[in-house]
Order: C-alpha cells, then sequence, then structure tokens
C-alpha cells in the first residue's frame, strides 16, 4: 500500500482506473466551498448518500458535504469522458444504479 498500511479486505476499495489514478495516495482534498482540507471519501466507513447525490440527469456526481465536494474535485469525478459515458448507459437502460450506494 502506498501510504504504509497493510493489504487486507478493509483496506481495500474497487474503483475505475480513472478514479486511481488521480487518488494516488490522497487522503485529504480541499473543499472548494470552504477553502478547508478534509478527509476524502472512503466507502467502506461511509455511505455514499451521506456526502453525494446524482444530478437530475444522473450524469454527474454532486458533493452534498465538504468530504463529498473535496472528493468529486480530486478524483475528477464529473470530468467530459466519464459524464459522456453515464449519458449514454441512461440512454440504453444501463444506469443510473438501481441500488442506493
Amino acid at each position: 500500500m502506498s501510504l504504509g498500511g497493510q493489504t487486507t479486505r478493509e483496506n481495500l476499495c474497487v474503483a475505475c482506473h480513472s478514479c486511481n489514478e488521480f487518488k494516488r495516495d490522497l487522503t485529504v482534498a480541499t473543499d472548494p466551498d470552504t477553502g478547508t482540507d478534509v478527509p476524502l471519501f472512503h466507502p467502506n466507513r461511509t455511505p455514499w448518500r451521506d456526502h453525494f447525490r446524482w444530478s437530475d440527469d444522473f450524469t454527474h456526481v454532486v458533493g452534498t458535504s465538504a468530504t463529498g465536494r473535496a472528493t468529486v474535485g480530486a478524483l475528477h469525478l464529473n470530468h467530459d469522458d466519464i459524464v459522456e459515458a453515464r449519458r449514454r448507459w441512461t440512454l440504453v437502460g444501463w444506469y443510473p444504479p438501481v441500488r442506493d450506494l
């Protein structure tokens, strides 16, 4: 692990290549609304819905907390390629996710 943590199931998270490349070994990022450094979202510790929601057309992830906003920015969760992919996935019924993240 890049920060010396154990390679255990509890310490690992599945991520797409793009998110993983932007995440690297970051654990904090700046909330664009407050300018303060906050922890990045940790999917094994906090429910997704506590920090994010979908835009009305399900193409953009919207941060609803300081951690959510910082994570959206740091991981570039709404870069053009993924937004276009989400739009196309929605058109063919593969998206949005059915279960509550």
